[in-house]
């Protein structure tokens, strides 16, 4: 693993400039990652998207949520999906970015104006929608990127910006390529 600093505060918001430049209506898939098990990622080329697992091979499906009755998957977290620009300024490189923990990054503008729950994204030949279940930081992310990259996200710009990311459900599966476009339908 690339072990790079952790980023302060003020170096994060340094970043906000370019953040702010992300498309807002077609921007590009620039990574796919499948998370098979706990802790272990799975860079794809190309991923399935399915209507009942979601990304096909990820742990989504059978890891459970907190957020259900019964403990079982949450419908309308199939899919984690975060800005390149906001996860390239906090790893610090690409070859960090799966710590995040997401399946899909995109370089696209997810604020919450953008982006409210029940947009949906084209990708590759799948369709997906953004729900109303918040993407927060956890202790791990913390752990990966430190305190100042979680404070940087529950900043009140970060969560009008929605720089942890959106949760979202597949609505018409397909096949989704890394250099695909992702454009609001």
């Amino acid at each position: 693993m690339v072990v790079a600093k952790n980023m302060t505060l003020e170096d994060l918001q340094a970043g906000l400039d370019d953040i702010k430049l992300s498309p807002k209506d077609a921007g590009a898939v620039q990574m796919i990652v499948r998370r098979p098990s706990t802790e272990e990622r799975e860079s794809l080329e190309e991923g399935q998207l399915s209507l009942v697992e979601g990304l096909v091979g990820d742990n989504w499906g059978t890891r459970g949520s907190s957020r259900t009755a019964d403990g079982s998957s949450h419908p309308d977290m199939q899919l984690t999906i975060m800005n390149t620009r906001v996860i390239d300024l906090i790893a610090q490189g690409k070859e960090r970015w799966h710590l995040a923990g997401d399946q899909l990054f995109v370089d696209m503008d997810l604020s919450v104006e953008n982006m409210p729950p029940g947009t949906r994204i084209s990708l590759g030949t799948a369709v997906i929608e953004a729900t109303d279940q918040p993407h927060t930081g956890c202790k791990k992310f913390v752990a990966r990127f430190g305190v100042d990259a979680l404070k940087f996200l529950n900043s009140d710009i970060g969560k009008e910006l929605q720089f942890r990311g959106i949760n979202a459900k597949v609505v018409e599966p397909g096949i989704v390529h890394v250099g695909d476009a992702a454009r609001k339908v």
